[in-house]
C-alpha cells in the first residue's frame, strides 16, 4: 500500500465537525411585559365606545362602594353626635345620710373649695356647687320693698345658693343681663339671678333698668334672667344667689351638693376618682350618683348602619365585576381570528392568556381611579348639601383603586383561559 493511499483513507475516518451553536433569541425580540401591557392598551384604545361601557360598569361600583362607606362612617358619626347629645352628662355629688330616729341626718359634709378639687379632674368640663337656702317663718321674696296687706300672702319663690360656675354646669342660658362672677361669690355681693318663671312671676322682665328683689328685706340686684336649663329644672322657678352673699346673709353652713358636667364615657371614671378629691379621709360618706356610657343602642345602630352599607357597596360592585367579564368574553368571541393568527405567528397560550388579562387589569385599575375620584366628590358634595362634616378615610379611596384591579383580574380570569385554548387551525377556520 502506498503511503499516498494510506494517508486518504485516514483522512476518510476523520470525525465531523460539531454545528456551530445556535445563537441566543436577543432579549428586545422576545414578547416583554412593556410588549404585553402596550398591546393591551392599544387594543382598548381602538374600541372607544366599547371602552367607555366597560369602565362605565367598574366606575359606578367603585364609586358606590367608596360613596356607601364614606357614607357609613359619615352617618356613624352623625349618629353618634346624636347619641351624645341626648346623653346624660351630669354627675351629682351629695352627703352620705343615716337615719337617726325619724330624720336622716348627714354623715359627712361637702368642702367649700369643691369647685377647685372637681375640676382639676379629667373628664370635667364644668362644677359647682349648690344649694337651697332655707328662708325664716314668714321671710318673703318679693320685687317691692312694701307688702300690701290687702292681699293674700303668697309663697315666695325658691331660694338657692350656687358658685359662679352654676349656668354653665347646667348648660342654662343667659336671656337678659349677665351670670354673676366669682368675684361676686367672693365678696359676698349682693345680686341674683333669676330663672324664667320666677322673673315672670315677681314681674321682672329686663335688668337694664338696675332692679332689685327683697329677700327677707334684704335687697339684692337682679344682673340676669336664665332659661334653658338641662339639670335641675326647678332653678327656673328660683332665685339663685351667689354662695358668699348666703353664707353672710343666711348663715348656709355647708353646700347641698356638687354637680359637674363631664365629657361623654367618662362619668365612671370621674364617679370612681370625686369621692375620693372631696373628701379623701372619709370618701365612704359621700353619695356619687354618676352618669352611665353611651348605650349599647347607639353602637348596635351604628354596626348595623355600617353592615346595611357595605352590603349594598358589595351587589353594585359585584355588578361592575359582571360587566367587565361579559365585555371581556364578548372580546374575546370577536377577535378569534386574530388570536389564532397570533398563534400561528409564534404567540404561546400564556403570552394570549396574559394580553386579555392585562386588558382586564387596565380596565379595572382605570374604573376604580375614576370610581373612587367620583365617589369622594359625590360625597362632598352631599355633605355640602346637607351640612354635614364628611369623614373620607384616604385608604377607603387608595383601597377602592386597588379594588378595582383585583375586580379586573377575577373577571377577565375566565375568558383569558378561554382565549389561550383557542387552536390556531380553529380559530383560522373562523370556528
Amino acid at each position: 500500500m502506498s503511503p499516498g493511499l494510506s494517508v486518504g483513507r485516514r483522512s476518510s475516518r476523520a470525525p465531523a465537525r460539531p454545528a456551530p451553536p445556535v445563537a441566543p433569541v436577543a432579549r428586545a425580540d422576545r414578547f416583554s411585559a412593556g410588549d404585553l401591557l402596550v398591546e393591551a392598551t392599544a387594543d382598548l384604545s381602538s374600541r372607544p365606545g366599547r371602552l367607555v361601557m366597560t369602565l362605565l360598569g367598574t366606575v359606578i361600583g367603585i364609586a358606590s362602594l367608596v360613596l356607601t362607606v364614606g357614607f357609613a362612617q359619615t352617618t356613624a358619626q352623625q349618629l353618634a353626635q346624636q347619641f351624645n347629645a341626648f346623653a346624660a352628662t351630669q354627675l351629682v355629688v351629695v352627703p352620705a345620710e343615716a337615719q337617726v330616729g325619724s330624720r336622716s341626718v348627714a354623715t359627712s359634709r361637702l368642702p367649700w373649695d369643691a369647685v377647685d378639687r372637681v375640676e382639676r379632674l379629667a373628664g370635667v368640663q364644668a362644677a359647682a356647687v349648690v344649694a337651697e337656702v332655707t328662708l325664716p317663718e314668714g321671710a318673703t321674696i318679693t320685687a317691692v320693698p312694701v307688702n300690701d296687706p290687702s292681699q293674700a300672702p303668697a309663697a315666695p319663690p325658691r331660694l338657692f345658693a350656687a358658685s359662679a360656675e352654676l349656668l354653665d354646669t347646667v348648660e342654662g342660658t343667659v336671656t337678659t343681663g349677665r351670670a354673676f362672677d366669682t368675684g361676686h361669690d367672693r365678696r359676698g355681693d349682693r345680686v341674683a339671678v333669676l330663672g324664667a318663671r320666677a322673673a315672670e312671676r315677681l314681674g321682672v322682665s329686663r335688668v337694664d333698668t338696675q332692679p332689685s328683689i327683697f329677700v327677707d328685706g334684704l335687697a339684692y340686684a337682679v344682673v340676669g334672667i336664665f332659661d334653658g336649663v338641662a339639670a335641675r329644672a326647678e332653678l327656673l322657678d328660683g332665685v339663685v344667689i351667689p354662695t358668699g352673699a348666703a353664707r353672710q346673709d343666711f348663715r348656709l353652713p355647708v353646700p347641698g351638693e356638687v354637680r359637674a358636667r363631664v365629657v361623654v364615657d367618662s362619668g365612671a371614671q370621674v364617679g370612681e376618682q370625686v369621692a375620693l378629691a372631696l373628701a379623701p379621709d372619709d370618701p365612704d360618706g359621700l353619695e356619687v350618683r354618676a352618669p352611665a356610657g353611651r348605650s349599647e343602642l347607639a353602637r348596635d345602630v351604628e354596626a348595623d348602619v355600617n353592615v346595611v352599607f357595605l352590603v349594598l357597596s358589595g351587589v353594585v360592585l359585584l355588578a361592575g365585576a359582571v360587566g367587565i367579564a361579559s365585555v371581556t368574553t364578548l372580546s374575546v368571541l370577536e377577535r378569534t381570528s386574530e388570536i389564532g393568527l397570533r398563534r400561528a405567528l409564534g404567540a404561546t397560550p400564556r403570552q394570549i392568556a396574559g394580553q386579555f388579562m392585562t386588558e382586564s387589569v387596565v380596565v379595572g385599575l382605570l374604573g376604580g381611579l375614576l370610581g373612587a375620584a367620583v365617589g369622594v366628590l359625590a360625597l362632598l358634595a352631599v355633605c355640602l348639601v346637607q351640612g354635614w362634616a364628611p369623614v373620607v378615610n384616604p385608604l377607603v379611596a387608595l383601597g377602592g383603586v386597588v379594588l378595582g384591579g383585583v375586580v379586573g383580574v377575577l373577571a377577565g380570569g375566565f375568558p383569558a383561559r378561554r382565549a389561550s385554548r383557542i387552536e390556531p387551525v380553529v380559530a383560522l377556520r373562523g370556528s
